[in-house]
């Protein structure tokens, strides 16, 4: 293993009295307190995704819709991880964290930087942990890292989990926890990982490889695992009912997690979406509801028991995973206050759900073009068309694909509408924000053979899918959480693989892959400014101060595998700031 650290000085050329300041700043640790009380921060950026809650709103307003058109780059800065990463590039879909001027981020094979941006006309390398990841056998891939205390929390791509001191970058603990499981499948890290009362959580995403999603915490301060919860319920387990086949299907059943979850401390309940069953298109292989594929599920941190779940699309057969954000916020629903979990479903609806049971609350249709089913029934929160006593659901028949069928068209795309993609809340105008894919496709009802009652996918008998996109695009929806209605709209020309975030200056920032970072109106959408890169974004961008000034950072990354309309960017891995003139 390669472990390297470079420091530098980092108060030289500063005045005394900022350095003074800054050295008080420099000794604070990131506290449990600190995490739940965030959103007080806005000049720090402590969580992947902003808050606990998963929000991403600033309360920084110095950027705003009159000026917002000055915003001009201030400074940038070349990071590594661009070594073999072939042609489409790392999933870098990665912000750094900011705390009183020091930036924290990663790159795709898991080296992780400290950079003093105190100064606001430069960004300074403090020191640079490497932790040897080899890049034979493994992809690079990042969503992020967490601060907590005086450590570095990040996730490997090679299954390992590591704790670096912030002060000094030297590696503290350093654990496997993620390899090949006892399946034969490659488990894998899609998320940054989370810290919570003293507990690191870190989730397979490798569902769609063939393993069974889930998420394992660890001891913050050693790195020893405490409890494990399965996605999949193996026989004998609550839900494991709902795998009716005669071949093992829950060994290999999938239930991936792609995005890192969101932690209420009042409940200490962790709330994360989980991803698709596999064998992905094909629900004969499976039959049953396929729990807790589909699903928000909510789990105690103390314990890693299910404190409740919710499932959005039983018995799925077009990569419809809810693996995307679950945002919490209180809000007002029928004159009452309630707390609740709201969620732009890659079905196609946006979900509010009752934060403390998971008991649905109201749904309603978000993207452009939608078919599989004529609505959701709100009574129960399932599609209308769902019926308990089916192995293998119909929804629409024009739109599913079962065995033996022909190309049947079905919208939204596989790819959307709303992904892993960050989301973003305004709790002032209760508006939430989300970004993705809008579109069509078709496929067959191609039949996946099983290895039998060993469990597993027999590839070579496999039936071959066709499939094709249409009305293939991007857009970003303001949607009004206590009205329960799209609030504006707007496409773009390729689907956006980053994320939003949102401030009080009344703008939504966030990033194409074809280079532009944007800011919009957070009520009509309307585009305020644009800046483009030249290089393909993932990162979402982020927003934090120095002193009196605002700054909006955003990293770059690599291209996405999915049909992009461009094919003449260069991948990079750099960091850019922008501030006002």
């Amino acid at each position: 293993m390669r472990v390297h650290t470079r420091l530098l000085t980092v108060l030289a050329g500063v005045t005394a009295a900022s350095a003074l300041a800054f050295a008080a700043d420099y000794k604070m640790t990131v506290s449990q307190d600190r995490l739940i009380n965030a959103a007080n921060e806005p000049q720090n950026w402590l969580h992947m995704n902003g808050d606990y809650a998963a929000t991403r709103y600033s309360k920084l307003s110095q950027i705003n819709r009159d000026n917002v058109k000055n915003l001009r780059m201030v400074w940038a800065l070349a990071l590594g991880g661009m070594q073999d990463v072939g042609q489409n590039g790392p999933e870098n879909e990665v912000n750094p964290l900011i705390d009183n001027g020091m930036m924290y981020t990663t790159d795709g094979w898991g080296t992780v930087y400290k950079i003093d941006a105190s100064h606001g006309d430069h960004g300074k390398f403090l020191w640079t942990a490497d932790a040897g990841v080899r890049h034979q056998g493994n992809a690079p891939r990042t969503r992020g890292i967490a601060l907590w205390e005086d450590k570095v929390i990040a996730n490997l791509p090679d299954g390992r989990v590591i704790a670096i001191n912030r002060d000094d970058g030297e590696i503290i603990w350093d654990k496997r926890v993620a390899g090949k499981n006892e399946f034969g499948g490659q488990e894998e890290f899609y998320t940054a990982p989370l810290v919570a009362d003293g507990k690191v959580l870190v989730q397979n995403g490798a569902g769609d490889g063939g393993t069974r999603g889930w998420i394992a915490a660890l001891d913050v301060k050693t790195g020893e695992e405490l409890w494990r919860f399965y996605t999949v319920p193996k026989p004998g387990d609550p839900g494991s009912d709902t795998w009716k086949d005669d071949h093992n299907a829950w060994k290999t059943g999938g239930g991936g997690i792609w995005q890192t979850g969101s932690y209420d401390p009042a409940t200490k309940l962790y709330i994360v979406g989980t991803g698709n069953p596999y064998p992905i298109y094909d629900p004969q292989f499976r039959p049953g509801d396929n729990l807790y594929t589909n699903s928000a599920i909510a789990i105690n941190v103390e314990t890693g028991k299910l404190a409740w779940h919710f499932q959005y699309t039983p018995n799925d057969s077009w990569d419809f995973d809810e693996v995307g954000v679950h945002m919490l916020y209180d809000i007002k629903i029928d004159g009452v206050l309630r707390k609740v979990v709201g969620h732009y479903a890659r079905n196609g609806f946006y979900y509010t759900l009752d934060r403390a049971t998971g008991k649905f609350i109201k749904s309603e249709k978000y993207v452009n073009d939608l078919n599989w089913t004529r609505g959701i029934d709100q009574k129960t929160g399932k599609p209308f068309e769902y019926n308990p006593k089916l192995d293998v659901q119909l929804y629409n028949p024009a739109a599913r694909a079962l065995r033996g069928d022909g190309q049947k068209r079905t919208c939204p795309t596989w790819h959307g509408g709303i992904a892993h993609q960050p989301l973003a809340f305004n709790p002032v105008k209760q508006i939430a924000y989300g970004v993705g894919t809008e579109g069509c496709f078709s496929q067959n009802g191609a039949a996946v053979a099983s290895l039998g009652p060993d469990g597993g996918v027999n590839n070579k008998a496999s039936e071959p899918r066709k499939y094709s996109s249409d009305l293939y695009y991007g857009a970003v929806t303001a949607f009004d959480a206590a009205n329960h209605k799209v609030l504006s709209k707007v496409a773009t020309d390729i689907e956006i693989r980053s994320g939003v975030t949102a401030t009080a200056g009344g703008l939504v920032f966030s990033a194409l892959q074809d280079g532009w970072v944007v800011a919009y109106n957070d009520e009509t959408l309307e585009e305020l400014w644009r800046f483009n890169l030249g290089t393909p974004l993932k990162g979402s961008p982020v927003t934090y101060a120095i002193g009196p000034k605002q700054f909006v950072a955003v990293q770059t990354s690599g291209r996405h595998l999915h049909p992009v309309k461009f094919d003449n960017l260069e991948n990079s891995s750099y960091l850019f700031v922008f501030a006002l003139n």
